[in-house]
């Protein structure tokens, strides 16, 4: 007859599992992070802003979402290219749509307030440019050239039938460096889309003579690996972080007002138009 402390002595291992499985630490959703390259923050600024997101999204997952900071274009596209991050908030525009069309990511979100982003041309004159034919061969410069404002630039030339080359393009990477070239007689044209530059440029005389096609640059992406619910949850929640008191508070630390729903439609004619 088997005793009971051979029946415990069995048992014992299948019940510290259970109990070990039972305690044992969700997984933890890693959430990527990038604010571009033409604006001055650090990284610890950047993962501040962030922080009570991730712990909106925690607290409706019921699982520890981590922030990763990608500071750069080259570690974000490494990032997105080898699915590394479960959610990415993802400024530029053009670096979402990459993952996205490769079917690696979806987006979940756009950033209120940054959806209609536009690039404008500074300039001296008092027309708008109406032959576009007449800037060949003048000096524009932008910001980084592999900048959301950069690539935008590029499509609008080309919609105009202005190749590479036809303009005489330089950089600069930050966006309110852009009005001193213009200002100082560096360049013929400066194109930013910083509202804040094109105002301050307005206010001292400065005239605009083009813009650009609106386009969302600050993307929610979530990983295709992710499950259905996960990923809905995500989405739910971050549409809804405007509706709390709670979610108010943790948007007032990242200095956005909300979330909105994308339109796929919009990103796909996006992509084309920006050579993507």
């Amino acid at each position: 007859m088997e005793h009971s402390a051979d029946r415990n002595a069995s048992f014992a291992p299948w019940a510290a599992a259970f109990l070990l499985a039972a305690v044992a630490p969700a997984h933890a959703l890693v959430l990527g992070v990038t604010e571009g390259v033409t604006y001055k923050a650090t990284d610890s600024q950047i993962e501040a802003k962030f922080e009570p997101i991730a712990e909106a999204l925690s607290k409706a997952l019921k699982q520890p979402v981590t922030i990763k900071i990608l500071s750069s274009y080259p570690s974000a596209r490494e990032a997105l290219r080898h699915n590394q991050v479960d959610l990415a908030f993802v400024h530029p525009a053009h670096l979402a749509f990459e993952a996205t069309k490769g079917g690696s990511y979806k987006t979940i979100a756009w950033t209120a307030g940054f959806t209609d982003y536009k690039v404008s041309f500074l300039c001296k004159d008092l027309q708008a440019i109406s032959n576009w034919k007449e800037i060949a061969g003048k000096s524009l410069v932008m910001p980084d050239p592999d900048s959301i404002t950069a690539v935008i630039t590029r499509a609008m030339l080309r919609e105009q039938g202005l190749q590479d080359g036809a303009v005489k393009t330089s950089n600069t990477r930050y966006q309110d460096a852009v009005p001193f070239y213009v200002q100082n007689g560096f360049a013929a044209y400066g194109a930013t889309a910083s509202a804040g530059v094109v105002k301050a440029w307005k206010s001292t005389g400065g005239k605009t003579c083009a813009e650009s096609r609106a386009v969302p640059i600050k993307q929610w992406l979530s990983s295709s690996k992710l499950d259905g619910s996960t990923a809905a949850t995500v989405r739910d929640t971050l549409l809804g972080l405007g509706q709390s008191e709670g979610g108010k508070r943790a948007l007032a630390t990242s200095t956005y007002s909300g979330f909105v729903a994308p339109s796929a439609e919009v990103e796909k004619t996006l992509m084309a138009w920006l050579g993507i």
